[in-house]
């Protein structure tokens, strides 16, 4: 048999005490390391200069929100909403459409702009993009990178049915200069 060159480790054998000792200092630096956390409140994120992060803003809710849209002895439906930042500010804001919840037929939408102040128990409509009295559908609706956007369905005349609308167009609408403004990408046409 071939000796070893090197010389034999004390430790190359385990005994039962070694693994008692290691599963109990396993545990105290367990224990320890959830004893010393930061406070979550006051933890700083990266690249916030040591102040903690804000929570995210969320969209306003409309819930309980009086849409300025006159529909007699029936409600307001909110039928789509969308949240999103349009304003650049860093809160978002909120898009809906709305219609009177008619039961049948084919009532015309509004669109609106909901913010809500910091500290404020209420959001509050800012801008309306689409009056109901415009007589327009709006469907494919969205709100993405800081624009609204929609398909808007609409009549030549008052002598079209309310049942088919007979132009299609879609709109843009972004804030600039302290105004919504609405673009046109694609001109109406006839359906």
């Amino acid at each position: 048999m071939q000796q070893s060159v090197v010389p034999e480790l004390a430790h190359t054998q385990t005994s039962p005490l070694q693994w008692v000792a290691t599963a109990t200092a396993i545990a105290g630096v367990v224990a320890l390391s959830s004893v010393v956390q930061p406070d979550a409140a006051r933890a700083a994120q990266p690249g916030t200069g040591g102040r903690p992060a804000a929570a995210p803003a969320t969209a306003p809710d409309t819930a309980g929100v009086d849409f300025p849209i006159v529909c007699g002895p029936t409600k307001a439906l909110v039928e789509k909403k969308a949240g999103g930042d349009l304003d650049g500010d860093g809160r978002p804001e909120t898009v809906a459409v709305v219609r009177c919840d008619a039961g049948s037929g084919t009532p015309p939408d509004g669109v609106y702009v909901l913010t809500q102040a910091q500290g404020a128990k209420q959001p509050r409509v800012v801008a309306t993009l689409i009056d109901p009295k415009d007589r327009l559908s709006v469907t494919d609706f969205a709100v993405r990178d800081g624009a609204v956007t929609a398909m808007l369905l609409g009549y030549s005349s008052i002598d079209v049915p309310s049942c088919c609308p007979d132009l299609k167009q879609t709109a843009k609408w972004q804030w600039k200069n302290g105004a919504f403004i609405r673009s046109t990408p694609s001109e109406a046409h006839g359906t």
